[in-house]
């Protein structure tokens, strides 16, 4: 489907406006092949690269779908949930919302996004006023069907976004008391970056004679990302990550972690070395993530330290960088981490630090995408006071068994063995009574017993 354009695509003139204002001309090759399936009513089964456009994707198609019932009247019934799409992340509801929204302008239909994390009481009254198309995390949602803040009933679109990463954060429970309370007679859309077994089970259980496509291999990773990989002992890794920090081509880069500990310890870290830093993970408030992530696309904040949580939700145009300060467990996270970058057809560099007991997982992300990753051994010049050999040497000696002294003490009486006292006299059988000296009255008392006595 080369030299395809919106234009060719059915779309109504309203939606080709917004497009056109956002700058998109061209659709990317997921857009040009999943839109005309989905406005054919297919279900559809779709894997795509990260950054290859799939929010688009399913996301016109809705609206075109949806356009018939969009209405400027201000009755909650003229604006049921039409369409509800899921997605993992708080961040990437709210992202995924704001394009639906830009999409939308020049129609009347409306969006509304909810997620966890902030309280439920300011969502409850928009989503009450009604909105036709609803994004959400899958427990966020829940807690407003309790809440009787939504009806599902007339749902006849859902979307899963991102679904092999709901399925690794354990959203199935939640994902079945959904799809549970929708209509039956309902197209379904499923989008993942990876195919497992389980993302194939799970499309059994809802999908109905889908269209796959696939625009990248299964488990790829973007062509256009230089991957490389430095073999770095763990204690090297800071100043190894300071050092490619302070590269030309790391104007900005996001460094991901295993732990929020880790992320927030290294975030101190680097902002103490002058560097402009911040730390986004779980632990942190909606409020809290959503000011470093907006700093950072802003450039106030040059560098992102993150965990797996945000991998799915963050969506930077031309991020140059990313670096794998701890490589995953999970190989797939492996791909959704440098998906980050070369978004769009741009290029980007994807950097991990590997020290030797990670290597096995390296080993396993090699599997995955079916490469092997350049290797560089690291070159960091040795710190003056503590080279590492000193650095070793030091940490051998501080838990090395203090010595014992082969010489006696200056003083032989303190090398004796304990010897109990021997008494005197002997103990009696029967305990004798003590005499205790008479207590001396104070004067004041015994001058009114006398005056009293008189």
């Amino acid at each position: 489907m080369d030299n395809v354009s919106f234009a060719d695509l059915d779309l109504a003139p309203e939606i080709l406006k917004s497009l056109t204002e956002s700058g998109y001309l061209t659709p990317t090759p997921i857009q040009a092949q999943a839109i005309p399936k989905v406005l054919q009513g297919h279900d559809l089964m779709a894997g795509a690269q990260t950054g290859t456009g799939k929010t688009a994707a399913f996301a016109l198609p809705v609206l075109q779908k949806l356009l018939p019932f969009a209405s400027t009247s201000t009755s909650p019934a003229r604006h049921a949930v039409r369409a509800l799409i899921l997605v993992p992340t708080r961040e990437l509801a709210i992202q995924v919302e704001e394009s639906v929204r830009a999409y939308a302008k020049h129609t009347h239909l409306r969006s509304l996004v909810v997620y966890g994390g902030v309280d439920i009481k300011t969502q409850t009254p928009k989503l009450k006023a009604g909105v036709e198309i609803l994004v959400a995390t899958p427990g966020r949602l829940l807690d407003h069907i309790e809440m009787k803040s939504v009806q599902l009933n007339q749902v006849q679109m859902l979307v899963l976004d991102e679904a092999d990463r709901m399925l690794d954060m354990g959203f199935m429970p939640d994902l079945r008391r959904i799809l549970a309370l929708l209509p039956k007679a309902r197209q379904n859309l499923m989008f993942s970056a990876t195919f497992s077994g389980e993302i194939k089970k799970l499309s059994e259980e809802f999908l109905k004679a889908p269209v796959l496509i696939e625009v990248a291999r299964s488990n790829a990773t973007a062509e256009n990302v230089v991957q490389k990989v430095y073999l770095v002992g763990h204690e090297d890794k800071h100043a190894l990550l300071a050092q490619l920090l302070r590269g030309s081509d790391a104007t900005q880069a996001i460094v991901f972690t295993k732990t929020k500990l880790t992320a927030s310890r290294l975030a101190r870290q680097l902002q103490r070395e002058g560097v402009a830093a911040d730390a986004i993970h779980g632990d942190k408030t909606q409020l809290e993530r959503m000011q470093a992530l907006d700093a950072f696309k802003t450039g106030k904040v040059s560098v992102l330290i993150a965990t797996d949580v945000a991998a799915r939700g963050l969506d930077i145009d031309h991020l140059p960088m990313v670096i794998n300060y701890e490589i995953p467990h999970a190989p797939e996270d492996y791909v959704h981490r440098i998906g980050r970058t070369g978004r769009a057809g741009a290029s980007g560099t994807a950097i991990s630090l590997v020290a030797p007991e990670e290597e096995r997982y390296l080993q396993e992300i090699e599997k995955l995408i079916k490469r092997e990753i350049p290797k560089e051994t690291s070159k960091l010049p040795p710190t003056p006071a503590r080279p590492h050999a000193a650095r070793v040497e030091h940490h051998e000696r501080s838990y090395a068994p203090h010595p014992v002294s082969k010489h006696p003490s200056r003083d032989a009486w303190f090398d004796k063995p304990y010897e109990p006292s021997v008494r005197s006299t002997p103990t009696p059988a029967v305990e004798q009574p003590v005499s205790r000296p008479k207590t001396q009255m104070p004067a004041l008392f015994m001058r009114r017993k006398t005056e009293d006595a008189a």
